[in-house]
This record gives structure tokens, C-alpha cells and sequence, in this order.
């Protein structure tokens, strides 16, 4: 399995408050995706450090009882990392679907002790 993205996801209902604190953290705002599941906006940040180290973290505004931290996982096989997961007890929080986007294709994916890895395969154009 190539693994291409390896982060800290935030789930929230208060993005704009945690995209702050990161912001304040010397963060900035470097991608957004909308639309994702009708209800659901993306943002991807990064820090720069002086020595030249890269951080990302991702804040998803969802319609959420409450915060959830996360690891966005990228590949390039989505199909194989999904497996792999389910062969290790993790369960599709969505039941049988699979979020497709256009550009990429995701689930949340549940560990048996309540863990979640966001795996996900962005489309590439080659492809």
C-alpha cells in the first residue's frame, strides 16, 4: 500500500473556531473543499517552520454531536487500504458508502475501540 498524506484530521461543528486557534498557531489555510456529502467542508492547513519542517492538519466542519480527532490517510489504491483496514476490524462509518467527489473518493473508517482513519484516493488525471 502507498500511503501519499498522513495527518491529524479534526472533525468538528466549529471549524472557524479551530481553524482559528490554528491559524493563531502559525498555521495557514491551504486548501478547501466543499460540498462533501452535501453538509460537510474541508480545509487543509500548513506550518512552515524555521528549519524548514512541513505540518499539515486538516479541520472538517461536519454536523457532529461532538469533536472528533482523526488520521487522514491518502493512498493510492483506495480499494486495497479499505481492505486492509477491514481485515484489522475497522467499519465503514458510513455503512456501504463511499464518498466520491469527482476528484476523490473517501471514507471514514472506524477502528473496533472507536479509533477512525479518514482514508482516501484523490483521482489523478494519469489515471
Amino acid at each position: 500500500m502507498t500511503i501519499t498524506a498522513f495527518n491529524p484530521l479534526i472533525v468538528t461543528k466549529d471549524a472557524e473556531a479551530t481553524i482559528a486557534l490554528f491559524e493563531a498557531l502559525g498555521f495557514e489555510r491551504r486548501h478547501k473543499k466543499t460540498g462533501i456529502n452535501e453538509t460537510i467542508e474541508s480545509v487543509r492547513m500548513r506550518y512552515t517552520g524555521e528549519d524548514g519542517k512541513v505540518f499539515h492538519v486538516d479541520i472538517a466542519a461536519a454536523p457532529v454531536p461532538q469533536d472528533m480527532t482523526a488520521i487522514r490517510m491518502n493512498v493510492r489504491d483506495f480499494e486495497e487500504a479499505k481492505k486492509m483496514l477491514e481485515e484489522k476490524g475497522f467499519k465503514n462509518a458510513q455503512g456501504e458508502k463511499i464518498t466520491e467527489t469527482g476528484s476523490s473518493k473517501a471514507t471514514m473508517m472506524i477502528s473496533p475501540s472507536g479509533f477512525g482513519i479518514s482514508v482516501g484516493e484523490h483521482i489523478r488525471k494519469e489515471d
